[in-house]
């Protein structure tokens, strides 16, 4: 009996979750066609129907990556620096799910580093992620949280912060554990919404404050 759509479908459903699942436990490191095919229990002559080469593999492994990360749940917060905050907060490695994706995606940088087109594609996703922080700086800076300046600029620092933030946790979880992170998120966000005075006065207090 000829496989219909829905079970090539299907199929390439279970694959998609025996990438992810080798992903998880092993990185992008693990990743190669016999270890998808051992995980789904299949020969590699099957998996070379949906990634004739390793870098087919790779890169739905990236694709996969992101769109499990732009799936799971997000921290709720009102508009202003409580939206900065949550979204930063959602990137740093405080609960095991969230240390767990973070490898993930630490891994994934030398494989995206050693292909052009790979690292151009990780350079747009980033850059999405850059986009999304900007708008929420935008918003901060317009209700007051945040003061004026270049929110791109702003949001690329902010990015920059936590991502340094992330690899120094996952190498040294003792010395970053989760309240650590969160405090040294909440100190950069004040010295951020807090400028040095001009003149001598005190500092303009953020909405947050009054």
């Amino acid at each position: 009996m000829p496989r219909t759509k829905g079970d090539h479908e299907a199929r390439r459903r279970d694959v998609s979750e025996a990438v992810w699942r080798v992903l998880a436990a092993r990185g992008f490191g693990g990743l190669s066609l016999r270890a998808v095919a051992a995980e789904l229990d299949a020969t590699t002559g099957l998996l070379t129907h949906y990634f004739p080469t390793k870098r087919d593999l790779v890169k739905h492994a990236l694709d996969l990556l992101e769109e499990r990360s732009a799936a799971r749940p997000r921290r709720a917060a009102a508009e202003g620096l409580p939206a900065v905050r949550a979204a930063l907060l959602d990137i740093l490695p405080i609960t095991d799910a969230a240390a767990d994706g973070n490898r993930v995606w630490v891994s994934s940088w030398d494989a995206a580093l050693a292909d052009p087109e790979l690292r151009g594609d990780h350079a747009r996703r980033y850059g999405r992620s850059r986009e999304r922080l900007r708008d929420l700086v935008a918003t901060a800076q317009r209700l007051g949280d945040l003061p004026a300046a270049d929110p791109a600029r702003m949001a690329a620092g902010a990015q920059s912060f936590v991502l340094g933030l992330v690899v120094q946790a996952l190498f040294d979880p003792a010395a970053f554990p989760p309240r650590y992170q969160v405090e040294l998120l909440d100190d950069y966000l004040s010295a951020l919404a807090c400028p040095p005075p001009v003149g001598g006065g005190p500092p303009t207090p953020s909405r947050d404050s009054r």
